[in-house]
């Protein structure tokens, strides 16, 4: 019995391709490097493995008639046309929950990081300034008010560490959610005028774009601190350099960016910013269960069995 063939949309890592291999003929991106392959192969791929920065338009599902599925490796699937995919009953999976920690643990790391100034004070050691005298003082974390926007299994394990440091804790999100006893607020400017820390974890997408704004930056203020562990396109990039070099609000932690892996130049010489390349979910441990989760759904697709998580469009 042949293999099913599917098509590797992202350059996938080896503890997922290698696992891949065995049951499926992967095609490792040939829809960009080699249009001839991808036409020929095309009738018969029957699915779609990516990562959570990964494309998947309309237009390249149109070219996939027997496309079944589409298996992404995160738990953003923003990237996605779900509406796309949905007209052709095409079943779509991310794979939620396995990176819960990880991204919470980061958040708080980037919150820390910034308000106490830990690249700044390494940088200050490892370039010999320290003998000239100690580092400017810096801000308090433990007992501030956080706000975060998004409240879904992210945001609740962040909520959960805050906790941990004596912060209150205040949400947005796109309902209330009466089971939790942090305070509502009906919007991220709201929020923000509120909070002396904002952290962002809302789902990527067209409903929220550039939905930290200038406005919403103005309402934070020269005393607060914005941490985006979401995606880049929930925030104004423009506007936060402009705020960051202005002194609108006092700093950012950023692990996510507008144009991935392009960073603006500008934030690189702000001292009042700290900078990671999107590692929200990187570790070995997480990285292995996200794999095996996206592989366990391509499989249970082939065998005829219900996807372990599909995106909730798609339940």
């Amino acid at each position: 019995m042949s293999k099913p063939e599917i098509l590797a949309v992202a350059k996938l890592p080896p503890y997922l391709i290698e696992p891949l291999r065995e049951i499926f003929v992967v095609h490792e991106q040939i829809h960009q490097t080699d249009p001839a392959a991808f036409a020929a192969a095309a009738g018969r791929i029957r699915a779609i493995v990516g990562s959570g920065e990964s494309k998947v338009p309309r237009s390249l599902m149109a070219q996939l008639p027997a496309l079944e599925m589409i298996s992404i490796m995160g738990v953003g699937y923003d990237g996605v046309d779900v509406t796309a995919a949905l007209e052709r009953n095409i079943r779509v999976t991310h794979t939620p929950g396995v990176l819960n920690d990880d991204v919470a643990d980061l958040a708080i790391g980037l919150m820390l990081s910034v308000a106490r100034r830990i690249p700044q004070a390494d940088q200050y050691v490892r370039s010999g300034r320290w003998p000239e005298g100690p580092m400017p003082l810096a801000r308090k974390v433990s007992g501030e008010r956080l706000g975060i926007v998004g409240l879904g299994r992210i945001g609740q394990a962040i909520a959960t560490r805050a906790e941990a440091f004596g912060m209150s804790v205040a949400y947005t999100a796109r309902s209330r959610k009466a089971e939790l006893p942090y305070a509502y607020y009906p919007s991220a400017q709201a929020l923000a005028a509120e909070v002396d820390f904002l952290v962002l974890i809302t789902p990527g997408g067209a409903g929220t774009r550039k939905l930290i704004n200038a406005d919403v930056l103005k309402a934070l203020g020269p005393q607060g601190y914005l941490i985006n562990v979401a995606r880049g396109s929930v925030v104004d990039e423009a506007a936060l350099v402009e705020a960051l070099q202005q002194g609108v609000i006092a700093g950012a932690a950023l692990d996510v960016f507008e144009n991935e892996p392009v960073v603006p130049s500008a934030l690189w010489t702000l001292d009042n910013v700290v900078l990671a390349p999107h590692i929200g979910s990187a570790t070995r441990q997480t990285r292995g269960a996200m794999a095996d989760l996206a592989a366990s759904n391509l499989r249970a697709h082939f065998a005829g069995e219900p996807l372990l998580t599909p995106v909730p469009e798609c339940q």
